[in-house]
């Protein structure tokens, strides 16, 4: 059958006819359905139930509908993703182990020195480590040492001294007799500090003497010695210090004693008027 060109067919833009698809209004049931055409394309102009072929050129077909299905990746990408994932694992577990490296290092850097210190402060001799007995702890020594402080309650020479109360103190000399008893021979540093101090200005002498004696030895030796005159002038208050101080070489038993000029010109507080030795 041939398609007809002439003019367009009945209708054109609006529903097909029920006739078309083989419907009967008076009976229903001699509808027949259409057998659709496999080279139809949907219709603009039909002829005899198809659409003609050639469409018009200001109705062209819809585009197609793009799939929004997600592409899948490529395997490039997959191995890419893979190898960086690997990477960055075995990065963190090596940075892991040097840390540990490291930590252990400075550890046992630290337990040597520890050792090392112990060791150098104190090393148990061969005996002990076979017994098993803790060393005992060697005390050591006291130094012999005193230091006096002067005493107000003076009656004559030689001079009176406080060895207790206040600064005053001794430490493996002995106070005796109102002068330091020596018992162990060796070098030792004596001084002696003496302030006088007077209302009226006088000519009078000023001595500061610090002498020896001995059991075995007759008599007393000066050790240090301080003199003045024409300290003062006018007649008003003067003051002034007397010191003496250096090394000796004393014998066990030695006893050491201080002189003055006068008692009554002497200050006897702690600060100002002293006496003491030390072994070196």
């Amino acid at each position: 059958m041939q398609p007809y060109r002439g003019r367009a067919a009945p209708g054109v833009g609006a529903a097909p006819s029920p006739a078309a698809f083989g419907y009967h209004k008076d009976d229903p049931s001699r509808h027949v359905p259409p057998i659709p055409n496999p080279n139809c394309y949907p219709q603009i102009f039909w002829v005899e139930g198809c659409a003609d072929a050639s469409a018009p050129p200001g109705a062209p077909f819809p585009p197609p509908v793009p799939d929004r299905r997600r592409k899948p990746r490529n395997d490039g990408e997959r191995r890419s993703a893979g190898f960086l994932v690997m990477f960055l694992l075995i990065l963190v577990a090596f940075t892991g182990v040097g840390l540990s490296i490291f930590k252990i290092f400075h550890l046992e850097k630290e337990v040597d020195e520890l050792r090392e210190s112990a060791s150098a402060e104190h090393i148990p001799p061969a005996s002990q480590k076979l017994t098993g007995q803790k060393e005992q702890p060697v005390q050591k020594e006291a130094r012999r040492a005193a230091h006096l402080t002067g005493n107000p309650a003076q009656q004559d020479l030689p001079l009176e001294w406080e060895p207790i109360s206040g600064h005053a103190y001794t430490s493996g000399i002995q106070y005796q007799q109102r002068g330091l008893v020596v018992s162990e021979p060796g070098l030792y540093f004596v001084y002696s500090k003496v302030l006088f101090r007077g209302s009226a200005c006088d000519s009078q002498l000023l001595s500061h003497v610090v002498y020896k004696r001995n059991p075995s030895s007759p008599g007393s030796l000066v050790l240090m010695e301080d003199k003045a005159t024409n300290f003062c002038t006018g007649k008003r208050m003067w003051a002034r210090n007397s010191y003496l101080g250096a090394l000796f070489k004393l014998r066990k038993m030695d006893s050491l004693h201080v002189n003055v000029s006068k008692i009554a010109l002497v200050n006897f507080e702690e600060s100002k008027t002293f006496f003491g030795l030390f072994k070196l």
